[in-house]
């Protein structure tokens, strides 16, 4: 487990090794969802913050054709070298610290970030700010996430939660709450055990 200033970064589990066939099924589900959603933005550039170790980062930039943009709190945990796809470019950012001149892109992606943030609000506002034609956003569905968690032996003691989340949103809170932010999802879709939305922010 790796922290920041105090905040666990990273995936706890890497996505692309999982050896449980269950575990590997609910993530090409997220996959195929995901993958459906950036080609109905078709985007000419792609913006994914909160980046992590970069498995989204790859697909995004064979699903664009345009450069794309990753930020996340540090470059320790995004590949360096031959593994980054030629159009994709890093920059240590952190979401609050967002610059609608140099950040902004035809795609804005965030997936799975806003669980993990202590002032969620002022992370979801700056996304706005970035003027995006489309946003794609992902967090976990609750309780689901966390009923599946003890149904796999996991995080017993903090109830199924993982650790780092602070934010637990069923679907419709979550909708409501980018509603309130004026974001309008154009699309809501719920690959087990997650909430993915495309849509954009009132300009």
């Amino acid at each position: 487990m790796k922290t920041f200033d105090g905040m666990i970064i990273g995936n706890l589990e890497d996505k692309s090794a999982l050896r449980n066939p269950i575990a590997r099924a609910l993530v090409r589900g997220f996959d195929d969802r995901f993958g459906a959603f950036v080609r109905e933005a078709a985007p000419s550039s792609v913006h994914e913050v909160g980046c992590g170790e970069g498995r989204l980062t790859r697909k995004l930039a064979a699903l664009c054709a345009g450069p794309v943009r990753a930020t996340d709190l540090t470059a320790e945990l995004f590949p360096a070298g031959g593994d980054v796809p030629a159009n994709v470019t890093f920059t240590p950012r952190s979401i609050y610290d967002l610059d609608p001149v140099v950040d902004t892109a035809d795609l804005v992606v965030c997936c799975e970030v806003l669980e993990h943030l202590d002032r969620p609000d002022e992370a979801i506002e700056a996304l706005r700010r970035l003027g995006a034609r489309a946003v794609l956003l992902s967090v976990p569905r609750e309780p689901l996430w966390r009923a599946l968690n003890i149904a796999r032996g996991k995080y017993w003691r903090a109830a199924g939660n993982t650790p780092g989340h602070v934010n637990h949103w069923s679907s419709r809170a979550f909708v409501r709450r980018l509603d309130v932010h004026g974001f309008r999802a154009t699309h809501v879709a719920h690959p087990l055990p997650w909430t993915m939305v495309l849509g954009q922010f009132d300009r």
